[in-house]
């Protein structure tokens, strides 16, 4: 599904005057994948996942979605596959606070120009989904974080996209809610064949993944299978 090939990204700024956030990385998601990105601060992972999902563009390599390179795209072109293609989670959030839940699930479809009742529709099933269906009226503000962030899942499964990129969407939760997060995705992972990539601090997130990439220093320092990987009680 996406494929990159010596993916470098360098930040050009003060002192020390560059900075290679990613240096050199090589590796294929799968459809239906689950993947895990780990690391410190300041290995690279965030600044990978923005390169994977056309976010940013790469100083050098380049990334490959169904087979087509990014690189020779252009930015609209990039914002049409983006739109099409990839669903976004993070870990701020990022919903509308002055309008509902399915006020804010329906935002990515705006651009589309579709109906008002096929937009609705679309947006109470997949709130429906992950569980909020008694919540569609409700302002951010009154909702619980793990409510937060079903509602931004359900943001970025709307566009029935092919994989979704999360930054650190346990990031901001206690671990009970945080779990249940996971558990939210491994289940539209199996029944819906979604792929997801997920940037997490939080180790304990790694066994319930398929595949668990490790960096440091902007490299690929780890990456391996995981068999047991639907054994965890999710």
């Amino acid at each position: 599904m996406i494929e990159c090939n010596g993916l470098t990204k360098k930040y050009f700024i003060g002192t020390p005057g560059e900075v290679t956030a990613v240096k050199n990385v090589s590796f294929k998601i799968k459809k239906g994948d689950f993947i895990t990105i780990t690391g410190p601060s300041g290995s690279g992972k965030s600044t990978l996942l923005h390169l994977l999902s056309a976010l940013d563009r790469p100083t050098s390599g380049e990334v490959l979605i169904n087979g087509e390179s990014t690189l020779v795209k252009t930015d609209k072109e990039l914002s049409l596959l983006r739109r099409k293609m990839i669903g976004f989670i993070f870990q701020g959030f990022n919903l509308l606070p002055i309008i509902s839940a399915i006020e804010n699930v329906i935002l990515p479809l705006v651009p589309a120009g579709l109906s008002k009742s096929f937009m609705k529709n679309k947006a109470v099933s997949v709130l429906s989904a992950v569980g909020l269906s008694h919540r569609l009226y409700h302002k951010p503000t009154e909702l619980s974080g793990g409510e937060r962030q079903r509602v931004a899942i359900a943001r970025a499964l709307v566009n029935d996209p092919l994989i979704v990129f999360a930054d650190e969407p346990t990031g901001e939760l206690d671990s009970s809610t945080g779990l249940e997060i996971i558990r939210l995705m491994k289940k539209l992972n199996r029944e819906k064949g979604t792929t997801f990539v997920i940037v997490t601090h939080d180790e304990s997130i790694t066994k319930y993944a398929k595949t668990h990439l490790k960096m440091r220093d902007g490299v690929i320092e780890s990456l391996h299978s995981n068999k047991n990987h639907d054994s965890h009680g999710l």
